[in-house]
């Protein structure tokens, strides 16, 4: 236990300290962009506003898992996950699926590629000064992992999001679910970019999360994880009837983007998931993969291929 409480203060440490640096840094720049006192020349014509175009990506990534918030989706195969979004003028919508490449069976069956999510997402962000705010809305449209498994319960989130277009862009998200689940997630991540050449660049990115649940029923989540909520489970990961109310999951995650053309860049990423408590550690090993829970991982290693066309 005082192991994972030394991993989250340290890890939380870490990101305090680098937004009291993103703060003192954006005080300081506010300060030095402030505008000239001298007017420009009248003969000067003034700029023309830029032109607001809708703007779109399409990409296609190639991971050695399917990690979320968390929680192992899928075990010792590859995926593949399309994303499409559209924006325009702040606005956003992405279309986005999960293809598990050999679904898991515990009795050893061999299933064919299955289309196990597609997740929808509405949003809207607007910009004041340094200021992000935004606000959105997901619909999580779940499939049964493979023949004959139990189909989870679809599930939809508002979410709201602020961040700072300064160092380290720091950004919490707060993240409710609206259907079955009841439950809050709050996330925050901070990154950056090292710019090599116009190229290649360096991403990292870190991220720890909170999660706060309104809903728990331990005899349900016998029958079917998916309508017991998120309830707190006890040292033999076992479910309770307590709610789950504690620091969740932190990842940290390397991206490489390379410009190959114009409107094609490639990405390779590696990505560790870790929780941020024991409670975490337990649930998170509850929910795996394998029947004897004890077996199961809390931690992932897992990494792929992104490769994104911009238009």
């Amino acid at each position: 236990m005082n192991r994972y409480i030394f991993v989250r203060n340290a890890f939380l440490s870490v990101i305090v300290t680098l937004l009291l640096l993103a703060a003192g840094t954006a005080s300081i720049l506010a300060e030095e962009q402030k505008p000239a006192a001298t007017p420009a020349p009248a003969t000067e014509a003034p700029a023309a506003p830029a032109e607001d175009k809708p703007t779109g990506s399409l990409s296609i990534s190639g991971l050695s898992k399917y990690v979320w918030r968390g929680y192992e989706n899928t075990k010792n195969s590859v995926v593949v996950q399309p994303s499409l979004t559209v924006g325009y003028k702040g606005f956003s919508a992405n279309v986005w699926g999960n293809i598990d490449t050999k679904p898991y069976s515990a009795t050893d069956a061999s299933y064919s590629s299955a289309w196990t999510e597609m997740d929808i997402t509405l949003s809207y962000t607007k910009t004041f000064g340094i200021l992000n705010a935004g606000l959105g809305y997901i619909y999580y449209g779940l499939q049964a992992p493979n023949a004959g498994a139990v189909k989870p319960l679809d599930a939809q989130e508002i979410f709201f999001t602020l961040g700072l277009n300064t160092l380290l862009t720091p950004t919490l998200t707060v993240y409710k679910e609206i259907d079955h689940y009841h439950q809050y997630y709050f996330l925050l991540g901070i990154s950056h970019t090292f710019e090599f050449n116009k190229t290649i660049s360096l991403q990292l990115s870190a991220s720890a999360s909170y999660l706060l649940s309104d809903y728990a029923d331990a005899t349900l989540y016998g029958v079917n994880a998916s309508y017991g909520g998120y309830p707190k489970f006890d040292n033999n990961y076992q479910a309770t009837n307590d709610k789950f109310n504690n620091f969740h999951d932190g990842v940290i995650t390397a991206s490489l983007p390379i410009n190959v053309v114009k409107y094609l860049t490639v990405a390779p990423t590696v990505s560790y998931s870790f929780p941020l408590s024991s409670d975490a550690k337990d649930e998170i090993k509850a929910r795996g993969k394998l029947t004897n829970a004890a077996d199961n991982d809390s931690s992932y290693v897992y990494g792929g291929l992104t490769v994104t066309l911009s238009f």
